[in-house]
């Protein structure tokens, strides 16, 4: 595939610029001054190609020097000229993102849909850069044709799996682009970038995908997973191997595993809360072969239990409650799929828009905020998505995430206590022991019940605690657990040093204050602005 690649001249420009001798240099380099000398006063055409085959306006159109570009134009020079390899100029424009040239030429006559020596149109050329920016623009000013096949049947989709290119997919998913094309070779978008070992590109294909593609076989019987091991991508087969199993096994889910996937661990873990409750009760408080409960270690018993109420409350408050969750066209009633607006939005005009191109969702077809997520579990963008949390059966985010945040500091506080009030009940009712029995065979044989409840109970502690301890951190710095289990993707958690840096922080006071009274903090409120990388 990398053979046939566009063999368009795209390297820098020299810092030190040489002698300009002609309307070639002086395109490359900018120099207006000097082309309209060599024009107007020296009688030079700019029709004619370079002893390369080059044109002037080509190299105008790399470097984006839309103006030089309009002045060729003016006295001359072919929109459409092609070079030895059939590229004109907007291909080359293409493999620099120059969006500016790109509208002069196309304004004058350009053909958007011209195709060089091996198929490739302008769509082919800026996912093979990966300008995504460039492609959204003429795609939606000019209408371009973002999913027509080069001459090897490779559509742009093609190209950016296998690049790499994971804001351009989304882009072009985003625009509905077929996912399931196979080229000559019978290879589809994810068998590329299995191929090359595009980790990001195979996730974001697969989750906006059919799993039907993981089972597409290439002219010589490889699935993408096949092909991912074969060439040794270690840090990606997995995970395509474990999509393809869950789709092979995808009789077995809906014998016993669908309602389980919709449903979560939720009800296991009500039981479990349930469970100690009871034992508590019985094997704690009132277990007859302990002694009397005195009036200090009832009012501890009866708070303990309180806790647990509260707990319970939480717990069916944030596994109810709508986590965040971000309207899609279709719930809003107003437009039909057919009718769908974003499909022909103007990314750079939007108001949520903040010039990152993974708040495009390929698979709900909306611009989200930019701290969202598309949660594969539940198939919805949840707005400040933080995780998805099997054990309540939904999504923790802007809605639901200080509910959730009081739910395990209530876990931790109750476990604790009804753990210390059972090892005092056990504590001062061991007696007298006979020789040669210890103390831990006594509490086994005499108090299963209480031994039940204290490994439960221990391990309720652990994880309530460490899962507090964690939330309570990320709190203090206003983040989330998806930002920070997935920073290095997220250019505006990045400073202009490269280093994570998150604009959300306006230090631990504050974020905790808003957490606490608000239940999320407003992200329109941020210390320093997010780089716009993306949008340039």
């Amino acid at each position: 595939m990398g053979s046939s690649e566009i063999e368009v001249v795209s390297s820098s420009k020299p810092t030190d610029q040489p002698p300009i001798l002609d309307v070639f240099t002086a395109c490359v380099h900018g120099d207006f001054h000097k082309l309209r000398t060599f024009v107007e006063h020296d009688g030079a055409s700019v029709s004619l190609p370079d002893v390369n085959g080059y044109y002037a306006l080509q190299w105008a159109s790399l470097y984006n020097f839309h103006e030089i570009a309009h002045y060729l134009i003016q006295h001359g020079a072919d929109v459409n000229a092609k070079d030895n390899m059939q590229q004109t100029a907007l291909h080359w424009a293409a493999a620099r993102g120059s969006i500016a040239a790109a509208d002069v030429l196309i304004e004058n006559g350009g053909r958007i849909e011209a195709a060089d020596i091996n198929g490739y149109r302008a769509v082919h050329i800026t996912a093979q850069f990966g300008q995504t920016a460039f492609l959204n623009h003429i795609i939606v000013k000019y209408h371009a044709d973002f999913d027509v096949p080069d001459n090897d049947g490779r559509s742009p989709l093609h190209w950016a799996a296998y690049k790499g290119f994971a804001d351009t997919i989304r882009l072009l998913l985003f625009r509905d682009a077929s996912q399931g094309r196979q080229d000559k070779d019978g290879c589809t978008p994810l068998h590329w970038a299995a191929l090359r070992g595009n980790a990001e590109a195979c996730t974001v294909l697969v989750h906006a995908g059919k799993k039907e593609e993981l089972m597409v076989k290439d002219n010589a019987g490889f699935t993408p997973v096949q092909l991912a091991y074969d060439k040794g991508h270690r840090h990606i087969a997995p995970f395509l191997s474990n999509q393809q199993r869950a789709h092979t096994n995808s009789w077995k889910r809906k014998l016993c595993g669908e309602m389980m996937a919709d449903i979560g661990y939720a009800p296991i873990l009500l039981c479990i809360i349930v469970f100690l409750m009871i034992l508590f009760i019985n094997s704690v408080v009132a277990a007859p072969n302990l002694k009397k409960v005195t009036a200090v270690v009832g009012i501890w018993a009866w708070t303990a239990l309180s806790l647990t109420v509260g707990a319970l409350i939480m717990f069916y408050r944030c596994s109810s409650k709508d986590p965040g969750y971000i309207k899609r066209p279709g719930d809003l009633g107003t437009q039909s799929d057919a009718e769908d607006p974003l499909l022909n939005i103007d990314l750079n005009s939007s108001s949520v828009w903040m010039g990152n191109w993974s708040q495009l969702c390929p698979t709900c077809k909306i611009i989200r905020p930019i701290r969202s997520k598309h949660c594969p579990t539940c198939k919805r963008c949840v707005e400040q998505f933080d995780h998805h949390c099997p054990w309540i059966s939904n999504c923790v985010g802007k809605r639901n995430k200080r509910d959730f945040f009081i739910f395990i500091c209530l876990g931790t506080l109750t476990s604790f206590l009804a753990g210390a009030i059972a090892v005092q009940r056990i504590w001062t009712s061991i007696p007298a022991l006979a020789e040669g029995e210890t103390w831990i065979h006594y509490v086994i044989v005499g108090h299963p019940g209480l031994v039940v409840f204290l490994v439960m109970d221990a391990v309720v502690f652990i994880a309530a605690s460490t899962l507090t301890i964690t939330q309570a951190s990320m709190i203090s710095r206003n983040v989330t657990t998806n930002e920070l289990a997935n920073s290095a993707r997220y250019e505006y958690l990045r400073g202009l040093d490269g280093k994570f840096r998150n604009p959300y922080n306006h230090g631990c006071w504050k974020n905790c204050a808003d957490f606490l009274f608000l239940g999320y903090t407003n992200d329109d409120d941020i210390a320093w602005p997010p780089l716009q990388r993306a949008a340039t």
